[in-house]
C-alpha cells in the first residue's frame, strides 16, 4: 500500500524537545485567547499544503485577535521557536510547511478594516479570503483584480506572501503591482508601516536606506541577471530601487518599501494589515474560445492574440479537456466550448464598460484566426452565465489535473516557468521532448497571455521518481535560460524552488538576499528554510510520500476494508494514460488509502458561496472539520504516523463526527474525494472496536421495527406531547429535546395498498416489454411510514399519466436500502438489506422497468454504496434503472411520454435541493419538472446542507451545529419568502424547515398531485 512520510524537520530548523513544545503550548493557552492545537493529529493537518512536501509543525495557534498574534510572536522569540504564518494553506511549493509554530490567520483574523471608495483602497487583515473581499467591494463597483484561480480559498496575506498573479495579470498586474502598503511586525516585536519611501517612519526609512544601498552595490548584477518578464516572483524584490525610467511595480515611478515584503513568503516580517489598491469592476465581458488542432498552434497564436488587447488568454489542454468531460460537474460546461476534439483551447476575454463595444473584439478574434489559417475555430460567448461557468472549469484546472487516478500524479516543481511569448511554442515543444526522454508527459494549462504555462510532469513519487524530477528540473532550467525567462513565474519559491534562486540571480544577488533577511530577521524567527538556506528540492525526507529507500519508523495500518475501493488501487502509465489494477480489490488498505490520497490539499473545500461542500467547515471554520482536514487525518492514521490505533481512536472519531455525509465533496471536489463513503468505512472499523450505542441501534434498525411501531403511534408520539418526555429521551438516547421527532401513524403506505390499484410484478414487466409505460415505485421507510401521503401522491401522478405501477413489498413489511445501517457503520447489515431489495427489483430492472424512488438518500444508495458492498453485477443492473421521481418524470417528459395539464400553482415555488440530489446532478431535473406547472418559475435556494442529514440534526450533540448550517442560507431564504410554496424532497430537510422556520415544506410529488386536473 502507499504510505505517507513521518514527522520531519527542515534542514535549517531545529526540532524543539517535547518539553519545550509543552511549555510553548502552556504559555499560549495562558497568555492568548486563541485556539491552541498541539496534539499530533491537529499538527498533522497543518503539516502539508498543496505541494509534495510534509513537515510536522511544532504546534498551531489560531489567533482571535491582533493581540494574540503579537503575544505569540513575543513568546516564540523568547523561546527561540520559529513562526510560520498561514492562510488557506493552498501554496504549491511548500511555503506553509515547516518545523515552526504555525499561526493560522484564516479563521478569525480576516476582517476588512476599511474601504476608501473614492481613493480606491482597502485595508484588510491577512486572513481575509479574496472572494469575500470582492463580494463586499462589488456593491461599490470595485474589485481587487489579482484574480487567482483559488480566489474562494486564497487569503490576501498568503497572496502577498507568494506575490500571486491571476488570470488577468496582463491587464492588472501581479500582487506586487496592487499592494500600496503593509503594516507588519518585525522579529524584535516592533511594528512598522511599509509603504512609499517618503512616508516611512524612522525604522522604515532605515530599512529602505539599507536595501537601497544593496541595490546600488549590485546594480550590474541586477541589470545582467534580473528576468525581463512580468512573471518573476523569486527571491526578494530588490529591483524596487533600480534607476530605470520606469519603476517595475508602481505607476508613478516611486519606490514603495511594502513591495519588499510581497513575495517574501513570510520570511521577513509578519503581516498585520495590507493596504490594497482597488480597480473599477468591469461591467461587461465577452469571451471567445479558440479551438486548435495542435498544441503548438495554440502556443504560436498567443503572441498574436494578445495584440488585440484582451484581459485574459488562458490555455486548457487536451488532458484537462478529457478530465473535465469525465467530471459530471464540469462536462455540460466544457462541451459548450468545444468544436470537435481540439488538442487545446484558448479562453480569450475582453472587458469594458459596456458589452456592445466589445462584440467587435470577438469579430476581430474570429478574423485573426482566419488569417492564421484556422477559420471557424472560435466559439463566441457573449452570455455572462456561460462565461462564468467556463471560467469555473478553468479555475479548477489544478484539481482537475490531480483527479488522475493511480500512483502517478502531475507533480509541481517546474510548473510556472515564464518565457517571452515569442518563444512560447519553442519552449513548450522542447519541454515536451524532455518529458518524453524521461518516460513521462506533462499536462498544460493557464496563462498563455504572459508566457506562464502551468505544466506538471506525471511522476510516481512513491516509487523513486525523485531522480527524474531532478533531471527534468535541470533540463527545464537550461531551456528557461536559453529563452531568457524566469524559473519561478507565479507560485513562489518555497521548498521546491528555493535552491534555484542562486541559479537564477547568481551568488552576489543571493548574498544580497541573505543580507536583507539578516537585517530584518537576524535570529531566523520567520519561516526558516525558505528563500535563504533552502533544502534541495528533491530531499526525500521532506516528501509527503517518501521514496522507497527512505526510513519509515512507523508501521502501516493493515485492515480489511468493508467497502470495495479497488477502483482507486490502480497504476497509470504516464505516456499511454492506461491504468492497470494490481488486484488487491476491496480486501486491503491499498485502494482505500489511495482514495484518501486523492486529496491534493489544494483546499477547494474551503469555500462558502457555492456548491454543497463542506457544510461543517462553513460553520466552524476549523481545519479539522474540512474535507481536506479529514483526508489528511485519515492519511496520517492509515500510514501509521499517528500510532498503531489512531485510525479507530477518539481523535479520528472527533474528526469524522461532523461529516454529515452530504456527498458534496463527491461532486464539488474536482479530485472526487468522497468523504461520505470514507466515513462509512471508518465507522465500520471504529464501531467494531468500540461497540454501538443504543442510539445507533435505534436509528439503524428503524426499518425493522417501523411496521410494529406504527400500530401504536399514540404511544410513541408521547415523546413530543408528554411533559418531560423529550428531556428524558435526550438523557437516555441522545435525541435533542429541542427537536420534534417524526410522528408515527397507523395509515402507512403499505396498509393502503389494497385501495391504490397497484399492478403486480408480472403485469408491470409485461407492460414494459410491450412498449407501454411502466414503473416500479420504491417506497422507502420514511415516506412510507411517516409521510405516506407522499408515496400515494407519487402513485397518483404516475397513474394519471398512464403508467402501470408496481411497488415491491413483503408480507412482513417493506424493503429497505440499508441507508440507516450505513449511517451507523453497520456495513454487513446494510449489505443484507440492500441485497434483499435488489433481488426483489432485479427482474423488473432486467426488463427495463424504471425503479422510481422518493427519498434521495435511499434511492441514490442504489446508485452509490450498493455498488461497492460486494453484491455483484446485479447491483449494477438495478442501479442503471434507479431514478428519483423527478428524474424519471423529467426523462419521460423529454421523450414526450409524460404529459399532464397541471393546474397553475397558487403561489411562487421555492426549491431546496437535497444534498444527494446536488451530488448526483438531480436538481436540474426537479426544476424541469416544476416548470411543467403552468406559469411556474421555480427559484432554487443557493444553500449547502440543511443541517439535518438523516439523524445528525436530531442528536443533542449536533443540534447547535445543525442549526448553524440551516441558518447559513436555507432558513433566512425561506423566511424572506413567506408567500412561497417550499418544495424539499428530503425527509430530514422538511423537518429542519418545520423546526427552524415554522413552515411546511412538501415533496414535489405531493405538489404535483395537488395540481392534477
Amino acid at each position: 500500500m502507499s504510505v505517507a512520510a513521518p514527522a520531519r524537520t527542515t534542514p535549517s530548523a531545529k526540532n524543539p524537545s517535547n518539553e519545550m513544545s509543552e511549555l510553548l503550548a502552556r504559555r499560549l493557552r495562558s497568555e492568548t485567547e486563541g485556539d491552541v492545537l498541539f496534539d499530533a493529529m491537529s499538527r498533522g493537518r497543518y503539516a502539508t499544503d498543496a505541494s509534495i512536501y510534509q513537515i510536522m509543525p511544532v504546534g498551531v495557534l489560531v489567533p482571535k485577535s491582533e493581540r494574540d498574534i503579537a503575544t505569540a510572536l513575543d513568546i516564540a522569540r523568547d523561546m527561540k521557536i520559529p513562526v510560520l504564518p498561514r492562510g488557506g494553506g493552498t501554496s504549491q511549493c511548500g511555503q506553509t510547511t515547516g518545523t515552526a509554530l504555525v499561526i493560522d490567520n484564516s479563521k478569525y483574523y480576516r476582517n476588512i478594516r476599511s474601504v476608501d471608495v473614492a481613493g480606491r483602497t482597502a485595508v484588510v487583515e491577512p486572513g481575509l479570503v479574496l472572494d469575500h473581499l470582492n463580494a463586499e467591494l462589488k456593491k461599490h463597483g470595485l474589485w481587487y483584480p489579482v484574480d487567482v484561480s483559488t480566489s474562494a480559498q486564497a487569503t490576501l496575506g498568503g497572496m502577498a506572501g507568494n506575490n500571486s498573479c491571476g488570470s488577468r495579470s496582463i491587464a492588472y498586474g501581479n500582487m506586487v503591482h496592487n499592494v500600496q502598503g503593509i503594516s507588519a511586525w518585525l522579529a524584535d516585536g516592533s511594528s512598522v508601516d511599509f509603504g512609499p519611501v517618503p512616508d516611512l517612519d524612522a525604522r522604515g526609512a532605515e530599512i529602505a536606506a539599507f536595501v537601497q544601498d544593496l541595490a546600488e552595490q549590485h546594480r550590474p548584477e541586477i541589470e545582467a541577471n534580473w528576468p525581463r518578464v512580468m512573471r518573476r516572483v523569486a527571491g526578494y524584490n530588490l529591483d524596487i530601487f533600480n534607476n530605470q525610467s520606469e519603476r517595475p511595480y508602481t505607476a508613478d515611478n516611486s519606490v514603495n518599501l511594502a513591495h519588499l515584503l510581497v513575495g517574501a513568503e513570510g520570511t521577513l516580517a509578519y503581516t498585520k494589515t495590507l493596504t490594497l489598491r482597488l480597480s473599477e469592476l468591469p461591467r461587461a465581458k465577452v469571451l471567445g474560445v479558440v479551438n486548435f488542432p495542435t498544441f503548438r498552434a495554440a502556443m504560436e497564436a498567443a503572441q498574436h492574440i494578445v495584440k488585440l488587447g484582451p484581459t485574459a488568454v488562458e490555455l486548457v489542454d487536451r488532458t484537462m479537456i478529457e478530465l473535465s468531460l469525465a467530471n459530471p460537474a464540469f462536462r455540460p460546461t466544457i462541451e459548450t466550448a468545444l468544436i470537435g476534439k481540439p488538442a487545446a483551447i484558448l479562453l480569450v476575454e475582453f472587458a469594458g464598460e459596456q458589452k456592445e463595444p466589445l462584440l467587435p473584439k470577438l469579430r476581430q478574434l474570429v478574423e485573426l484566426m482566419g488569417d492564421l489559417g484556422l477559420p471557424g475555430s472560435v466559439v463566441e460567448m457573449p452570455d455572462d452565465a456561460r462565461q462564468k461557468n467556463l471560467w469555473e472549469v478553468r479555475k479548477a484546472g489544478l484539481n482537475i489535473m490531480m483527479s488522475l487516478k493511480g500512483d502517478g500524479k502531475p507533480v509541481s516543481f517546474i510548473e510556472d516557468c515564464a518565457v517571452p511569448l515569442e518563444h512560447l511554442a519553442d519552449y513548450t515543444d522542447a519541454l515536451t521532448e524532455v518529458f518524453a526522454r524521461h518516460g513521462t508527459r506533462g499536462t498544460w494549462y493557464a496563462h498563455a497571455s504572459v508566457g506562464t504555462l502551468h505544466v506538471r510532469p506525471i511522476l510516481d513519487m512513491r516509487r523513486g521518481d525523485s531522480a527524474k524530477m531532478r533531471a527534468i528540473a535541470e533540463e527545464a532550467a537550461a531551456l528557461v535560460r536559453k529563452y531568457k525567462g524566469a524559473y519561478s513565474g507565479e507560485h513562489g519559491d518555497g521548498l521546491c524552488r528555493g535552491e534555484w534562486i542562486e541559479w537564477q540571480f547568481g551568488p552576489k544577488l543571493n548574498d544580497a538576499f541573505r543580507a536583507i533577511k539578516t537585517k530584518l530577521d537576524p535570529d531566523g524567527l520567520f519561516n526558516p528554510g525558505k528563500i535563504i538556506d533552502p533544502p534541495k528540492m528533491d530531499d526525500g525526507s521532506l516528501f509527503r510520500f517518501p521514496p522507497p529507500e527512505a526510513p519509515r519508523p512507523y508501521k502501516t495500518t493493515d485492515l480489511k476494508t468493508r467497502l470495495d475501493w479497488s477502483a482507486w488501487d490502480v497504476q497509470n502509465d504516464p505516456v499511454t494514460e492506461e491504468t492497470t489494477a494490481p488486484g488487491t480489490g476491496g480486501d486491503s488498505t491499498g485502494g482505500f488509502a489511495k482514495a484518501v490520497e486523492m486529496c491534493n490539499n489544494n483546499g477547494h473545500c474551503r469555500k462558502f458561496d457555492a456548491g454543497t461542500m463542506c457544510p461543517s467547515y462553513r460553520v466552524t471554520r476549523d481545519e479539522q472539520h474540512l474535507t481536506r482536514g479529514r483526508a489528511n487525518s485519515l492519511r496520517l492514521a492509515l500510514s501509521g504516523q499517528l500510532g498503531p490505533d489512531a485510525f479507530t481512536g477518539a481523535g479520528m472519531y472527533e474528526t469524522m463526527d461532523l461529516c454529515v455525509g452530504c456527498k458534496g465533496c463527491k461532486r464539488d471536489c474536482p479530485t472526487g474525494v468522497d468523504m461520505a463513503r470514507m466515513k462509512i468505512e471508518f465507522l465500520s472499523h471504529y464501531k467494531a472496536r468500540h461497540g454501538h450505542t443504543l442510539k445507533d441501534r435505534l436509528i439503524a434498525r428503524l426499518p425493522d421495527y417501523a411496521a410494529a411501531a406504527s400500530r401504536l403511534p399514540w404511544l410513541l408520539n408521547l415523546r413530543d406531547t408528554l411533559p418531560g418526555a423529550a428531556w428524558l429521551s435526550e438523557k437516555l438516547f441522545g435525541f435533542s429535546a429541542k427537536r420534534s421527532l417524526p410522528q408515527w401513524r397507523s395509515d402507512t403506505f403499505w396498509r393502503q395498498t389494497g385501495s391504490l390499484n397497484l399492478a403486480g410484478r408480472d403485469e408491470t414487466i409485461a407492460a414494459a416489454k410491450a412498449g407501454g409505460k411502466a414503473a416500479v415505485l420504491f417506497v422507502d421507510t420514511f415516506n412510507g411510514t411517516f409521510e405516506s401521503e407522499n408515496a400515494v401522491a407519487a402513485l397518483r401522478v404516475l397513474q394519471a399519466a398512464g403508467y402501470t405501477v408496481h411497488s415491491v413489498a413483503k408480507d412482513d413489511g417493506h424493503y429497505c436500502c440499508g441507508r440507516t445501517y450505513l449511517a451507523g457503520g453497520m456495513v454487513e447489515e446494510a449489505k443484507a438489506k440492500a441485497g434483499t431489495l435488489i433481488d426483489a427489483l432485479l427482474p423488473l430492472a432486467e426488463a427495463g422497468v424504471a425503479v422510481v424512488g422518493l427519498e434521495p438518500s435511499c434511492l441514490l444508495t442504489l446508485r452509490d454504496e450498493a455498488l461497492v458492498m460486494g453484491l455483484g453485477p446485479k447491483a449494477g443492473v438495478v442501479a442503471k434503472q434507479a431514478l428519483l421521481f423527478e428524474e424519471f418524470l423529467a426523462r419521460e417528459a423529454k421523450a414526450e411520454r409524460f404529459a399532464i395539464a397541471f393546474k397553475p400553482a397558487p403561489a411562487p415555488i421555492l426549491l431546496h435541493g437535497h444534498c444527494h440530489q446536488k451530488a448526483f446532478g438531480a436538481v436540474a431535473p426537479i426544476i424541469d419538472v416544476l416548470k411543467l406547472i403552468p406559469g411556474a418559475a421555480p427559484e432554487l435556494i443557493e444553500s449547502s446542507c440543511c443541517g439535518m442529514a438523516g439523524s445528525f440534526g436530531y442528536e443533542a450533540s449536533h443540534y447547535a451545529v445543525s442549526m448553524q448550517m440551516a441558518e447559513a442560507a436555507l432558513l433566512p431564504a425561506i423566511r424572506q419568502r413567506p408567500d412561497a410554496i417550499v418544495v424539499a424532497d428530503g425527509t430530514s430537510c422538511r423537518h429542519q424547515i418545520a423546526d427552524g422556520a415554522a413552515r411546511d415544506a412538501i415533496h414535489v410529488a405531493k405538489l404535483l398531485a395537488g395540481l392534477l386536473p
